[in-house]
């Protein structure tokens, strides 16, 4: 069942005893996790640059839809912008759910994927209700031609405060945040109307608040101060001086792994 939305990555509910599998870190592993499987090792087709482990990290080369891992062996498994990319969500949902027994999956939003798509996504997410909806992206009417990535990911977020607060703030609005305990409650491609109606047709104002309900002034202060102080801690972070090993510094420390 969902549990929270958390803001990020940094905002989990892990607990310092916690075992964390990680699946599909490539070139950005959180750094809390014990353990990363990838799919694609030497492959930059469904990531931004070449894959990185900290060091005190084991990597695996595993697909998320058959991992090599035991019933329940991971306290918490973190899928971050990876989900929309498998050829088999349900598959990749079940074995997620299998070898852990809590976690988070991040993905772009329906809207996301519209602002900057990608070619190696093959489906689009949204949250309805505490529900994770998955539909194929070849389905769905839209322009995905025009990559608008580069205003909304490579320069908002480095020039504008009140951009940096909005996915915070706003957090469905352009991703998929859905932390999970014990189970995860989805549909890939449902055909009830209910759900097909928030991918296939123009949103109306009811749709609209059953995905952003309505706040109240005082609540939208809260929400807007703890985005604020969420930002200022993540800029704290990224000054910590923790730096991820590349492919080949993790090959020469550990070479009896991934031959």
């Amino acid at each position: 069942m969902r549990i929270s939305t958390p803001k990020s990555r940094q905002d989990l509910h892990i607990k310092r005893r916690y075992k964390v599998l990680e699946i599909g870190p490539g070139n950005n592993p959180t750094y809390r996790a014990n353990v990363l499987a990838d799919k694609f090792i030497g492959d930059n087709t469904h990531r931004s640059g070449d894959i990185r482990v900290y060091p005190h990290q084991k990597l695996v080369n595993a697909a998320a839809e058959s991992l090599p891992f035991a019933d329940k062996e991971f306290d918490y498994v973190i899928c971050n912008q990876v989900l929309e990319h498998s050829d088999d969500p349900a598959q990749f949902l079940r074995e997620v759910v299998r070898v852990g027994k809590a976690g988070y999956i991040e993905t772009p939003s329906l809207l996301g994927e519209w602002l900057f798509p990608k070619q190696s996504h093959r489906y689009v997410l949204l949250c309805i209700g505490d529900k994770l909806v998955l539909y194929d992206k070849r389905r769905v009417p839209g322009n995905y031609a025009n990559d608008y990535g580069e205003l909304f990911l490579n320069y908002l977020p480095y020039q504008s405060l009140p951009y940096k607060l909005l996915p915070f703030s706003e957090g469905e609005l352009m991703h998929v945040r859905y932390e999970w305990k014990d189970d995860i409650d989805f549909l890939v491609n449902p055909s009830d109307e209910y759900y097909s109606k928030f991918f296939l047709k123009k949103w109306d104002r009811e749709m609209v608040r059953t995905l952003f309900p309505p706040r109240g002034f005082i609540t939208e202060l809260g929400r807007t101060f703890k985005a604020a102080v969420h930002v200022i801690a993540d800029k704290v972070r990224r000054t910590n001086g923790r730096r991820p090993l590349t492919l080949e510094e993790y090959r020469k420390l550990h070479p009896d792994e991934l031959k």
